[in-house]
C-alpha cells in the first residue's frame, strides 16, 4: 500500500514539473525595447529656433496650426501701420520741404495747400515719425512674443492635460486603537 502511495505521489510530481515546465515556453510575442533614441522628447529649443527663423514654424513644430493665421495676421496688421505712417510721414516732409524752399513749381501732395504753416507741417512729421517709430516697436515685440509662445507650447507639449479631474466620495469605516470603529468620509482627488 506504500509503494502503491508512493508511485501516485511521485506520478503527480512528474506530471506537475511536466506542466510546468510546458508552460515556461518562450512567448512568441516579441517586445521592442525603447532606445533613448525613440523616447526622444519635444524639444523647446527647437521651437525656439524655428520660430525666431521663420515665425509660424515653431508653432507649426509645436502641432498648433490654428496660431499660424493669428502670427501672420498680427504681422500684416503691423506691416500695414508701418507703411501707412511712413507714407504719411513722407507726405509732411515733402510739403514742409516745397513750403520752405520758397513753394517754387508745382506743390509735390496736397499736405502744401491743406496745411500753409510751417510749424503745422512739423507736428505732422513729429506725429507721424512717433506713430512710425511705435509701430516699428509693436512689430519687434509682435515678433518676440511669437518666439516666446512658440516656446511656452513646446514646454508644456508633452504634458498631460486630461480631461478627468473628478473628485471621488465614497462612505468609510475607520478602525482605531481602541478597537473601536468610527464611520467616515474618504474623498479622492483625481487629476
Amino acid at each position: 500500500m506504500n509503494n502503491i502511495l508512493k508511485i501516485i505521489f511521485l506520478t503527480f510530481v512528474f506530471w506537475f514539473i511536466a506542466l510546468t515546465t510546458i508552460a515556461q515556453e518562450q512567448d512568441t510575442i516579441v517586445v521592442k525595447k525603447e532606445t533613448p533614441a525613440s523616447l526622444s522628447k519635444h524639444s523647446p529649443k527647437k521651437a525656439t529656433l524655428y520660430s525666431a527663423v521663420l515665425p509660424g514654424l515653431g508653432q507649426a513644430y509645436n502641432k498648433k496650426y490654428w496660431k499660424i493665421p493669428i502670427v501672420y495676421a498680427g504681422f500684416a496688421g503691423c506691416s500695414y501701420l508701418i507703411i501707412s505712417n511712413n507714407t504719411e510721414y513722407r507726405k509732411f516732409i515733402a510739403a514742409y520741404e516745397y513750403i520752405d524752399g520758397g513753394s517754387v513749381g508745382d506743390p509735390p501732395n496736397d499736405y502744401a495747400i491743406r496745411y500753409p504753416s510751417t510749424d503745422q507741417l512739423i507736428n505732422g512729421q513729429y506725429q507721424y515719425r512717433r506713430a512710425l517709430e511705435q509701430a516699428v516697436i509693436l512689430t519687434v515685440a509682435w515678433y518676440g512674443l511669437n518666439i516666446i509662445d512658440a516656446t511656452v507650447d513646446a514646454h508644456f507639449f508633452d504634458f498631460d492635460i486630461s480631461e478627468d479631474l473628478t473628485l471621488d466620495w465614497r462612505p468609510a469605516i475607520i478602525p482605531t486603537s481602541l478597537g473601536t470603529n468610527f464611520s467616515g468620509l474618504t474623498l479622492t482627488l483625481k487629476f
